[in-house]
């Protein structure tokens, strides 16, 4: 330590005395993992995420340097594995690590493939995780990805956030051309190259469309009170929706 560390006010015997401390950002001058965050959280801020989810970093250190971001739907040790051997320390996630805090962190190799086993790993290996669950399906962003792969002209949100009637649950859109249900469905073939799951008459014109990333959840009903032809969603519960599918709503999940 130098002289001038040292150094304190004669003046005021309760001044305190300079101490070395430990350095907050990054001396390369690259992003540092909360930098990332922050900006994130711009597009995907918390605020508009469910009260019961979890937004944003969860688990690492934001004043790491960012030496690589990978994208997964969940973070799995497998899905940290794949980002570590690729030489990414940020691992950012649709779904959150947990929603529950967890009631233990033992490895893997005791415990399996648990969200404190997850975290285990994650800190051993110096990664960081963060997540933006339903903070990005209610964002622009994320409500319109799905209408531009299907080539699908957005026009509304089925289920708007109080004070963002821009954000919200579902994109309600118009397709760009006249289409039944058996060419929507070789859309969602095409582009997502799965098998899609469909329901309803094939040769059904369809005018509007109601676009999810995620379960069909209370769109189903939204969707028939909206007066929407087809619902296209992540998921579908059968036993659920059931009784909504006699009431001619399309879906495709």
């Amino acid at each position: 330590m130098t002289q001038e560390e040292m150094e304190y006010s004669q003046n005021d015997s309760n001044s305190l005395l300079r101490r070395e401390v430990t350095i907050l950002a990054s001396q390369s001058g690259g992003m540092c993992v909360g930098d990332l965050e922050r900006t994130l959280l711009v597009s995907f801020p918390a605020e508009d995420a469910c009260s019961w989810d979890r937004t944003g970093m969860l688990v690492g250190n934001p004043l790491d340097s960012v030496e690589g971001v990978a994208v997964a739907l969940d973070p799995t040790i497998k899905a940290l594995s794949a980002a570590y051997a690729a030489g990414a320390n940020v691992l950012v996630t649709h779904h959150p690590v947990f929603i529950d805090a967890p009631t233990s962190f033992l490895p893997q190799s005791v415990v399996g493939q648990t969200p404190g086993s997850t975290i285990q790993w994650a800190l051993r290996h110096g990664m960081s995780i963060m997540s933006f669950h339903t903070a990005c399906d209610v964002s622009i962003e994320g409500l319109n990805v799905l209408p531009a792969l299907l080539r699908l002209q957005p026009r509304a949100t089925l289920d708007p956030l109080n004070d963002h009637t821009d954000k919200g649950f579902g994109r309600i859109c118009v397709p760009d051309e006249q289409i039944n249900l058996s060419y929507l469905a070789a859309r969602c073939l095409a582009v997502f190259e799965a098998v899609p799951r469909v329901w309803g008459n094939p040769e059904a014109i369809i005018n509007t469309v109601v676009t999810s990333g995620g379960s069909a959840g209370d769109f189903a009903r939204l969707c028939i009170d909206r007066g929407i032809d087809c619902l296209i969603c992540g998921e579908v519960n059968i036993m659920k929706h059931s009784t909504l599918l006699s009431q001619a709503l399309l879906l495709l999940s």
